[in-house]
């Protein structure tokens, strides 16, 4: 079975590597179909697609869509999607490793699926890098190269730009200035205000995952489950509250008050800033 090459935050930051571990292997299954009881045994991602209003979670065994009733069935193949968001419509980018017997790229670069998961089309870095961490923001792309620990970045999906090496587990991209990004390191949260060219030294609340929806609310949860929310783009953070399953996976904020987060029980969704959860799918393995 494949092994993973383990991202650089894993190697440096003892306290996040815990979130890591059950990455360590390559995916395993059958090719495309619509599985109605998938396997879900990790979870890299989480989306809302304005499409049709449903969840889709990208895990360690395909990508998952949860309708509002819990149901919950994978789109496509058993690949294992590693950086994963959505940009539009139908339409998602991801990295990550191919399902068993694929014969795609070990390292699938950037990839890009425009119905709503179901296929995908490997656009650019094939067989070199593995995003573990991909944001869309200013008609950008972020993306965190676990292989190399570089942030890269394109405008066009195909050309990139390699900005700073560092040790990050996750990053996040104000929505109101294109220049400032924020990465999550073994010392607290990093700053950059070029773009992603240099970071100052990571201090502060000490966080796996972050997400940032609006300007003035930026979101991230600590390596217990514990949600903290800031309104000066990180200056200072408060605890709104506790995801239930302890060790994260995963955070996405659809907007300041709707939150998605995957602990290592399930899959959750808070309404009111991170107060309170419901569980909307639960770990299968």
């Amino acid at each position: 079975m494949k092994k993973h090459s383990r991202p650089a935050a894993a190697v440096t930051a003892a306290v996040l590597a815990a979130v890591l571990t059950a990455c360590s292997t390559g995916a395993t299954g059958s090719g495309p179909g619509s599985d109605t009881s998938p396997t879900i045994s990790h979870v890299h991602g989480l989306g809302v697609d304005p499409s049709d209003g449903r969840l889709y979670v990208a895990t360690h065994e395909g990508v998952v869509a949860v309708a509002r009733d819990g149901a919950a069935r994978r789109v496509g193949d058993t690949a294992d999607y590693m950086g994963f968001t959505v940009i539009g419509p139908k339409t998602f980018l991801g990295s990550g490793h191919p399902a068993a017997g694929s014969d795609d790229h070990g390292n699938r670069g950037l990839i890009r699926s425009t119905d709503s998961g179901r296929t995908w089309k490997t656009l650019s870095l094939g067989g070199t890098t593995d995003f573990h961490s991909l944001e869309y923001a200013h008609q950008t792309v972020y993306g965190y190269d676990s292989t190399t620990g570089v942030l890269r970045v394109s405008t066009d999906l195909r050309t990139w730009n390699n900005r700073a090496r560092l040790a990050a587990l996750d990053i996040t991209v104000s929505p109101r200035e294109p220049d400032r990004v924020l990465a999550t390191t073994e010392n607290g949260v990093a700053t950059s205000t070029d773009g992603g060219r240099t970071f100052g030294p990571g201090d502060g609340q000490l966080l796996a995952y972050l997400s940032w929806p609006t300007a003035d609310a930026l979101y991230g949860v600590d390596p217990s489950g514990g949600v903290h929310r800031s309104e000066d783009a990180g200056g200072t953070w408060r605890q709104t509250g506790t995801v239930p399953g302890g060790r994260p996976q995963a955070l996405t904020a659809v907007s300041p008050d709707r939150l998605l987060a995957a602990t290592a029980d399930g899959v959750y969704e808070s309404l009111d800033g991170g107060r309170t959860f419901e569980r909307r799918l639960p770990m299968s393995a």
